[in-house]
């Protein structure tokens, strides 16, 4: 019934893409000249050839066509992605129709819709659908598993802000009373970070000057691997023994490697950390805190 090779057959051409420009800068994204599917190749629509019966009976009604009321992407969090581990997604699709829902389907892409160059399609042929109180009314979810370590994210570059296309198929039997739209929705795939602090010496004196070091990293999908992220605006926070809150002391921006280096000087005890506030690509992130003792 549905044309799902077409799915993989544009993930497989990507993987391809990936493995001939091994040089792709962390800022380029290559055109892969491949397209979004459309509903019809997701649905088989047209696939195969009705008996006269069925096409005399299709056309003497109008099509049905589903509504697509809300499409909400791994709970609602963006997805972030380390070096290492696999991440596993939900596409959960509300769709309503006159004769309820058959199906459902979804999958993220990145680039432009006749130039994609990334592809995140779900594990599964078909939709698992839960019908509503509302017989018309179902959520269907699909996942997708995110392996960094594969070329689903080949480069950094696709880090951002990805589109979600996404379809219903009406429960009247035929393929064709479909709804598509290959950007139903958005999300945003992020880089994992990382972030350390050290506040030293220790002891310390009551006012003498200490330094707080730390660096900010984030994976690397061209290596594998954390890099440093340069220039970047990182807030120096102290949190007073006894104290249920941090307090923001100064805004330090890290290196050309990501490190962090400051001076302040030493009042009482508490904890010393960094904390991110995260880019469109790059989650938040904060140390955990290191404790300083004053004498």
């Amino acid at each position: 019934m549905r044309i799902r090779a077409t799915v993989a057959a544009v993930t497989g051409a990507l993987a391809l893409s990936a493995l001939a420009v091994p040089a792709v800068q962390a800022d380029e994204k290559p055109d892969a000249g491949l397209s979004v599917p459309s509903g019809a190749e997701v649905f088989g629509a047209g696939s195969g050839a009705p008996a006269a019966g069925a096409r005399a009976a299709r056309a003497a009604r109008a099509a049905e066509v589903p509504v697509i009321k809300k499409v909400v992407v791994n709970g609602g969090k963006d997805i972030v992605v380390g070096t290492k581990s696999k991440q596993k997604v939900t596409v959960a699709i509300t769709a309503s129709s006159p004769s309820g829902i058959a199906d459902a389907y979804a999958f993220l892409w990145h680039g432009h819709i006749d130039e994609v160059d990334g592809f995140l399609a779900p594990t599964q042929e078909f939709g698992s659908c839960k019908v509503s109180a509302n017989p018309t009314t179902s959520t269907c979810t699909v996942s997708i598993t995110i392996d960094p370590r594969s070329d689903d994210l080949y480069t950094s570059s696709l880090a951002g802000t990805w589109k979600v296309a996404a379809g219903a198929l009406a429960a009247t039997g035929s393929d064709e009373d479909f709804i598509w739209n290959e950007s139903q929705a958005k999300t945003r795939v992020q880089r994992f970070s990382k972030l350390t602090v050290n506040a030293s010496p220790e002891p310390v004196k009551k006012g003498k000057t200490i330094t707080v070091t730390g660096k900010l990293t984030r994976a690397n999908w061209d290596t594998n691997t954390y890099k440093g992220y340069t220039n970047q605006p990182v807030k120096l926070q102290f949190k007073k023994k006894g104290a249920k809150s941090y307090t923001t002391v100064k805004t330090v921006k890290t290196s050309s490697t990501g490190t962090l280096k400051t001076t302040v000087k030493a009042s009482a005890d508490g904890t010393w950390r960094y904390s991110f506030a995260g880019t469109s690509t790059t989650p938040a992130v904060s140390a955990k805190g290191d404790f300083l003792d004053v004498k």
